[in-house]
């Protein structure tokens, strides 16, 4: 797999990641889902899938470089996924429903 591709799915994996862990605290679960309440144990998987997320996109800056660029690499990509989420959740915070399919029937 080329390398633009492999730092491409790192980026989706950390913006995944960052959305997730914004969907964990409350106040960002509630700007997305409304008065629907997130379950203990909901947030807390969302915060292991946010994690593992941001782990998977070290990998990954791990297989295209050396330890030092991919460090620098991942860094720069949690910086502009934090943007992208945080840009998110001020403009539409609603699309960050798309990290959650099926959720919306659950809360009902």
């Amino acid at each position: 797999m080329p390398d633009s591709v492999t730092l491409l799915f790192a980026f989706v994996l950390a913006l995944a990641g960052m959305g997730w862990l914004a969907l964990a605290m409350e106040a960002h679960w509630e700007q997305v889902y409304g008065e629907a309440v997130c379950s203990p144990a909901l947030a807390r998987r969302l915060r292991w899938l946010g994690g593992l997320s941001l782990l998977g996109a070290l990998l990954l800056c791990l297989a295209v470089d050396h330890a030092t660029m991919a460090a620098l690499v991942w860094f720069m990509t949690l910086a502009a996924a934090a943007l992208v989420v945080a840009f998110t959740l001020s403009w539409r915070a609603r699309w960050l429903a798309v990290l959650l399919p099926g959720i919306r029937a659950e809360l009902n």
